[in-house]
């Protein structure tokens, strides 16, 4: 009865550990330990079913369920083995993780400043525009105060220094539209950001990297002009170099 009790605690520690028995599905420990419990179970019958109770089937069976122990006890031991390992392995997976996730933020991060210092490398290529003025002129080319008399619009602006900027012919776009938000005159066409815009008037400059003071643009009168605010803008290498309004009076 004692030897009973004893396998019963055996098999009942052992279903404690089942649901990992799939971690070490093919270890010949399971199959030692079947072998053993087999054993075990014939002799615990054999005993049940005699009525004069074998000493010697008695110490076999006290061998036998010592077997099973010492094979339970490798068993759990190996378990508990497979834990640590993958609590190690979980954990530098982690650190892992962690060192993965740190390295991809810095890749983002010189993405992003690589990126600016592309955008800013880009933008300091494009021209400057200072000194952007609007004058309506009279026929004989001075300046005339009332825009319905106007027989040109006269756009005055300079171009500064700028080593950045790549040398060589530039072709400067003009726009001016009206207070009613109408484009004056067309020049012909231009693309800008992928679209296509008309002009009012274009002129072609050389840039050589120096200053380029006093240009002028010129838009002759073809159509009536109210007084009101106008907006003049200048295009060149697919950027809008400057954009301003002016409020010409009648």
């Amino acid at each position: 009865l004692q030897l009973a009790g004893e396998y019963q605690a055996l098999n009942d520690e052992f279903v404690q550990y089942e649901n990992q028995a799939q971690k070490l599905a093919n270890d010949s420990i399971l199959i030692k330990y079947a072998a053993a419990k087999s054993k075990v179970e014939k002799l615990l019958q054999e005993l049940n079913s005699e009525k004069k109770k074998s000493a010697a089937r008695i110490k076999e069976l006290q061998s036998e369920i010592e077997t099973l122990k010492g094979i339970l006890r490798h068993y759990v031991a190996q378990i508990d083995l497979l834990g640590k390992e993958n609590a190690g392995l979980k954990a530098e997976n982690k650190k892992i993780k962690n060192r993965n996730a740190e390295l991809t933020s810095r890749v983002e991060e010189a993405t992003r400043k690589n990126e600016e210092l592309s955008e800013r490398m880009t933008l300091a290529e494009k021209l400057n525009v200072t000194g952007l003025s609007l004058t309506p002129l009279k026929k004989n080319g001075k300046t005339e105060k009332k825009v319905k008399k106007a027989k040109q619009l006269m756009v005055t602006f300079t171009i500064p220094q700028n080593n950045s900027t790549p040398v060589g012919e530039k072709i400067i776009y003009m726009r001016i539209t009206s207070p009613e938000g109408n484009l004056l005159g067309d020049a012909g066409s231009f693309n800008f950001e992928g679209a296509s815009l008309q002009c009012s008037a274009r002129k072609i400059v050389e840039y050589a990297g120096e200053e380029i003071s006093d240009i002028k643009i010129y838009w002759d009168v073809n159509t009536v002009l109210n007084p009101g605010e106008y907006l003049v803008e200048l295009f060149a290498d697919d950027y809008r170099l400057a954009s301003k309004k002016f409020t010409l009076k009648n």
